[in-house]
């Protein structure tokens, strides 16, 4: 009885209708249940085998005489459980299922006493990993990265809540030619480097940039820089106290970013995986799949004119051979079952090509629904008012760092406006500004199908009506905040009380409530945060209607009404942590 409140509906009444489908056409033993939320006007779910199962059965001696009659059986033949109301046929066979308001209300006050994590969704992956935010060793966060770092970290913590191990890679950019080119000018510009500090060499962006112009404009200097390429990569100590010492003071500057961002990732970058390159190069060759082509070795990909090339005329490596070391590396040493990559959609044939590749030589299947696997999960361009990539007004592009601090600074004016510069400390002013500062920026990008471009505008973003961040973080310390009134012990309700759905609106709430396993399943499935981002945006308008119609401090149903509160800020809370935004209790 324990595992009748646990999980989602969808996967229960999967289990339910298993049983009918094997009993309706037992000589179709390994038919899937095809179950999905319906319209209310209908029901709550709804079961759609019966079409397919007719066109499988027609003709070969069965007893039904249409699809009407398969989707009748399979309801008489549904084993009867407490989580079923009743039970209805519409169009050609579609079993409608209403779902109990007592099973609800049970389940709903079980998740508060054995706590949300026993509504975790179970994916049949044990370990992924998620490549995501990467920037490169010398260049500031823009704007750019935004999307792949908040992203990817949903992701991740979507996969963790769903209790699968999750190695957060962060793939930096911290090899290459433009190393050369960077210690060089380090040498140059500090004669006494090993003793300059992180201040003395100051903004690594204008470093960079200040480097490159000398790059460009300087043949002797662009000669100098060439040469300790090869001296870094023939592993020169010198030079390679250089290129750490570099590194360290760009990893500082991301590590900052974060922070403010409550980002943890692990680094392991281009340089990590330069090592194993020459065997995995072997491996491929040994295979047949490297050929040589314009002095170049390449892999053939079908269906595309240009080949992926993994060893460049110069003889040098390149993204491709590090991509598929790196996917190697990842199948072979860390054992993943799920590879994710968080890039921009621009990079998406390169990896097509890579997982191709990968495929042919034996390392995935050729199947993708089976495991390992492999996905890219591309995202649009950030833009800004003028619908052009999203820069400053000196067509630079946007610092990240910059961005942050904006949409504080923006919050804690409009906390102070409302009166909360004189009501709050100054920590708990700085810390809600934070909070619904970052998490408004997060949020803007978040609910956004992550395929398609959107245009950044904080006004629309920090506004607290609507589908933003402020509404729904706003919306959730309210639910505190009549709590708080009420004056009673949670803790105790929740050992005493019992949640009763009398209303429309408390059953709609608490249904609402009781798919939030099953959306953060689809959300993990189909990569797509949004689709959390909509649900719980939904939940809040739920909680409205309950709200606006069913009195709860002072009325007869106070204990349910509480805990109905209580198990809603409960589920947004943890639908605001798997998309990385903090809670506020009060406003």
């Amino acid at each position: 009885m324990a595992n009748e409140y646990r999980g989602s509906p969808k996967q229960q009444l999967e289990k339910l209708f298993k049983a009918s489908i094997r009993v309706t056409v037992p000589d179709l033993p390994d038919v899937e249940p095809l179950i999905a939320a319906c319209n209310p006007r209908f029901g709550d779910y709804q079961c759609n085998n019966a079409m397919s199962l007719w066109t499988t059965i027609k003709g070969k001696g069965t007893e039904f005489k249409g699809p009407q009659p398969v989707g009748q059986a399979l309801k008489n033949n549904l084993p009867t459980s407490e989580m079923v109301e009743s039970l209805s046929i519409a169009g050609p066979g579609f079993v409608n299922v209403v779902l109990s308001k007592q099973w609800i209300a049970k389940s709903i006050h079980k998740m508060l006493t054995d706590g949300v994590e026993t509504w975790a969704p179970k994916l049949s992956v044990k370990r992924a990993i998620v490549d995501f935010s990467s920037p490169n060793i010398a260049k500031e966060m823009h704007v750019g990265h935004l999307r792949s770092t908040i992203i990817g970290d949903t992701l991740a913590r979507m996969l963790e809540f769903s209790n699968v191990e999750v190695l957060r890679r962060n793939h930096v950019g911290d090899w290459g030619t433009q190393f050369g080119m960077l210690i060089e000018f380090l040498f140059e510009k500090f004669p006494d480097w090993e003793n300059a500090n992180d201040q003395a060499i100051g903004d690594l962006e204008v470093f960079y940039k200040a480097s490159k112009q000398r790059f460009d404009s300087d043949s002797a200097f662009k000669e100098r820089a060439q040469q300790a390429v090869v001296s870094l990569q023939g592993g020169d100590e010198k030079y390679r106290k250089a290129w750490k010492q570099i590194c360290e003071i760009s990893r500082k500057g991301f590590e900052k970013v974060y922070k403010r961002l409550g980002v943890h990732l692990e680094e392991k970058g281009e340089s990590f995986y330069n090592p194993f390159i020459p065997m995995v190069l072997g491996l491929l060759n040994e295979k047949g799949l490297v050929e040589e082509s314009e002095g170049a070795r390449v892999i053939f990909i079908e269906g595309k004119k240009i080949p992926l090339i993994v060893v460049k005329r110069d003889g040098g490596f390149n993204y491709a051979s590090t991509d598929l070391t790196a996917l190697w590396y990842r199948l072979n040493e860390e054992k993943a079952e799920w590879i994710i990559y968080v890039t921009d959609v621009g990079q998406q044939e390169h990896f097509d090509m890579v997982f191709t590749a990968a495929k042919r030589a034996g390392w995935l299947p050729t199947e993708d629904s089976k495991y390992p696997k492999t996905n890219h999960v591309g995202f649009g361009l950030v833009l800004g008012e003028d619908g052009k990539r999203f820069r400053t007004r000196s067509t630079e592009v946007v610092k990240l760092v910059d961005l942050l601090d904006e949409a504080k600074i923006r919050c804690r004016d409009a906390l102070i406006e409302r009166g909360r510069g004189t009501d709050w400390t100054k920590e708990e002013l700085e810390q809600t500004a934070e909070a619904v500062g970052y998490g408004a920026v997060k949020y803007a990008d978040l609910k956004n199908n992550r395929l398609t471009n959107y245009t950044f505008n904080f006004d629309q973003m920090l506004n607290d009506k609507g589908n933003t961040a402020v509404y729904l973080l706003y919306a959730h310390a309210r639910i505190c905040s009549i709590i708080r009134k009420s004056g009673k012990d949670m803790e105790e309700l929740k050992k005493v009380g019992k949640i009763e759905l009398i209303e429309d609106a408390e059953r709609v709430l608490g249904l609402h409530l009781l798919q939030f396993a099953e959306i953060v399943e689809e959300a993990c499935i189909k990569l797509l945060p949004n689709v959390l981002c909509e649900y719980l945006y939904g939940l809040s308008e739920d909680f409205t209607g309950f709200y606006s119609t069913c009195q709860v401090v002072g009325s007869a149903e106070e204990t349910s009404r509480l805990l109905l509160c209580e198990a809603t800020a409960v589920v947004m809370r943890k639908c605001f942590h798997l998309l990385g935004i903090t809670p506020v209790y009060k406003i």
